[in-house]
């Protein structure tokens, strides 16, 4: 036989086998395509008919308002059963409220009826419904209904990667409510805080100024005393000598005699780890007051705690001005001890 005439007969063979293929492959898919819209996608909407509606339908609040649960449900049997199951489906109450939900109903079938299909089938089709049903309470942090609502999904399917997730979120969402709590917590103390210390700060400069006014009320006694010294000296100098006598007399006898008086006062800072820790305490420094009027020789005497608000005190003191001490109309330096006191 010739060779070319068999290349060529094989070569229209295979020509006529490709279009065969591909008319095989054409129907193929087209019987795919007609199984899905004619068998498997009614089936589908059967099952969804049987278990109480369409699943993706949002659920409302309308919808979660559902009536009490029926009168002894231990005693149903499983037709009974599916039939609260189916209603509870149709008003989308997948896994609330409590005792009347198509979850529990379809769960109690299970009991009843281990192999039952239509309870099995519609828990398995309707889980990632119900399960977003979940996501919504933990989203606004009702995490007891949350936690009710992924127990009773556990129940369903206890494998299911979904109830993981639902877990993680949950929990995510429980300590960023604990730390918005302990947030809101201590901005109240630091306000409660600010408040006592601007109370403390008020208390000082009401006693400072008591302070102020005592010295005061003391200095306008003072004056009168001077003022009738001073007249007697002038009535008695009748002659020179008299009245050099008289006025070296009044420069020693008149002069100015007294105690160191506080001019400018300063609260002291409340040390920030003393704050922190609620201390409170006191504190008895010893310090010089120069003819100046400015202190030095700053050290304490006392304190309670110890080494807490030494610092504060000695620090406030140093910033002190007095009116200095006089002796016969001389500033003199002198010493004084004063408590500082350290409330919250």
């Amino acid at each position: 036989m010739d060779t070319r005439y068999i290349l060529d007969t094989r070569r229209h063979a295979r020509g006529a086998i490709r279009p065969l293929v591909i008319a095989i492959v054409a129907i193929v898919g087209l019987l795919v395509v007609a199984a899905w819209f004619l068998i498997i996608k009614p089936h589908q909407e059967l099952m969804m008919a049987d278990s109480g509606g369409h699943p993706s339908t949002p659920v409302s609040a309308a919808t979660r308002a559902a009536p009490p649960p029926p009168v002894n449900v231990a005693a149903m049997d499983v037709n009974q059963l599916l039939t609260e199951a189916r209603t509870a489906m149709n008003q989308q109450r997948y896994l609330a409220p409590t005792g009347n939900n198509a979850f529990e109903f379809y769960l109690r079938v299970l009991v009843k009826d281990p192999g039952n299909k239509v309870a099995s089938d519609a828990l398995r089709e309707t889980f990632p419904f119900a399960a977003n049903s979940a996501e919504q309470s933990i989203n606004s942090r009702d995490f007891n209904e949350a936690q009710r609502q992924i127990d009773l999904l556990a129940k369903a399917d206890p494998t299911n990667f979904t109830l993981t997730i639902l877990r993680s979120k949950l929990d995510a969402q429980r300590k960023t409510l604990d730390k918005e709590q302990q947030q809101t917590l201590d901005q109240q103390k630091t306000q409660q805080l600010a408040a006592q210390k601007a109370a403390a700060d008020k208390l000082a400069a009401d006693q400072l100024a008591e302070q102020q006014k005592a010295q005061l009320a003391t200095q306008q006694k003072e004056k009168p005393v001077r003022t009738a010294q001073q007249a007697a000296q002038s009535a008695a100098g009748s002659t020179p000598a008299a009245a050099g006598a008289t006025a070296e007399a009044g420069a020693n006898a008149g002069g100015e005699t007294s105690d160191a008086a506080l001019v400018k006062g300063v609260a002291p800072d409340y040390p920030a780890s003393a704050l922190r820790s609620h201390q409170s305490g006191w504190v008895v420094v010893s310090f010089s007051i120069g003819p100046d009027g400015h202190t030095g020789d700053i050290h304490v005497v006392d304190a309670q705690p110890k080494h807490v608000f030494d610092r504060a005190a000695m620090d406030a003191v140093r910033r002190y001005v007095f009116k200095p001490a006089m002796k016969s109309g001389v500033a003199v330096s002198t010493t004084q001890q004063q408590k500082i006191e350290f409330n919250l």
